[in-house]
């Protein structure tokens, strides 16, 4: 049997003539850029996420650099950022010219250790990104209280957490800004790139609308030095039919979480962990062994499709040689990166593949 490790063709054909009905509308409207298909998606998003006003924007990064942006960041300052995350989190502070301060993570949660971030502010910190790793929130209350504490701003980089809950309230609006990437894999995903930034400040939403065309709110007048970055309408007519369906994707992926969980509990294998607090949307289940590599190729001999979930962290890649940062500066991080694997999971994984996934791993192990 072959299990992808996500079948996004098999999600779409589960709603396939919604999909291609939206297309077709926003295709026969002849407004192809803005419009009310971007802003009936940007209010229901918002109203999903429980956060006042949603800014449609091109991708997940565009909406880290404006939101860092808009809040004044700029060269020289530093904003802590996990040293476990796809380097995205890391780059949109660097293309502020600002300087990302890593701080390692919670080796249960994988998301960032709350109890190393105070020692790492300065008197050039500005902000704090938690991220909500593979879809399960990080620890706003504590963070928000050491934000409030030496005055800095929180950016939430959600882009794994569409519909996930702390505290039994959805991540959307705990903080300044949070942060979405609708790119196709993600749990609410587009058929292409785009992002999208929620808040309940209403100022900030709307230098956001401003920043992201061009710099302006009035045709040909531009009040600040804004960029090009705005959702597709065609891609926000494909989010606004498949939010419709998200909260049961991701029961699916809960339960399907669940079985893994239980079955595979007995293996010599470091499973996932989820604070009672926190409602995950399960976007990844990543485990942990350190034969990574050999069970890998045992299991794609098998026909079992896994990835790794990031096999190099930011601070040893090429691109931030600038930093000189050595190896194992970050040695909980470098031990993730050759450890954990990603199982298969989304909402159209069946039970008859995920038996096998777990058969599979069984009898390699």
């Amino acid at each position: 049997m072959k299990v992808p490790f996500l079948d996004l063709n098999a999600s779409y054909k589960e709603i396939q003539e919604e999909i291609e009905e939206a297309i077709l509308k926003s295709c026969r409207s002849g407004q192809y850029i803005g419009g009310s298909m971007v802003e009936d998606f940007e209010r229901d998003f918002s109203k999903f996420v429980d956060s006042k006003y949603c800014v449609g924007v091109g991708n997940g990064l565009d909406a880290l650099v404006l939101s860092l942006k808009v809040l004044g960041i700029k060269h020289g300052d530093e904003v802590i950022v996990p040293s476990n995350t796809f380097i995205a989190t890391w780059l949109a502070v660097s293309q502020c010219g600002a300087i990302p301060i890593p701080v390692e993570p919670d080796i249960h949660t994988c998301n960032i250790n709350v109890k190393n971030i105070e020692t790492a502010i300065t008197n050039k910190t500005k902000a704090i990104i938690p991220v909500h790793l593979y879809g399960q929130p990080a620890d706003m209350d504590e963070i928000m209280n050491i934000a409030k504490k030496y005055k800095l701003f929180v950016i939430e980089d959600a882009a794994q957490a569409h519909g996930s809950e702390y505290k039994d309230k959805r991540i959307g609006s705990h903080s300044d800004l949070v942060t979405w990437s609708f790119y196709p894999g993600k749990n609410l995903g587009a058929m292409g790139d785009g992002g999208a930034i929620t808040t309940n400040n209403k100022d900030l939403a709307m230098n956001l609308m401003s920043m992201r065309n061009y710099g302006s709110s009035e045709r040909y007048k531009h009040d600040e030095l804004g960029v090009n970055s705005r959702l597709d309408p065609v891609q926000a007519s494909i989010l606004s039919v498949k939010l419709k369906y998200l909260d049961e994707w991701n029961k699916r992926r809960e339960e399907i979480a669940n079985i893994y969980s239980n079955e595979l509990s007995g293996l010599d294998l470091t499973l996932p962990f989820v604070e009672k607090y926190n409602k995950s949307v399960w976007h990844l289940f990543c485990i942990r062994s350190i034969n990574r590599d050999e069970i890998r190729n045992k299991l794609m001999e098998l026909g079992v499709d896994t990835l790794i979930h990031y096999p190099i962290p930011p601070h040893m890649q090429n691109a931030y040689n600038y930093l000189s940062f050595k190896e194992n500066d970050f040695p909980i991080s470098k031990l993730m990166s050759s450890e954990l694997i990603s199982l298969p999971i989304g909402p159209s994984l069946s039970e008859e593949q995920q038996e096998y996934v777990v058969n599979c791993l069984k009898q390699v192990l």
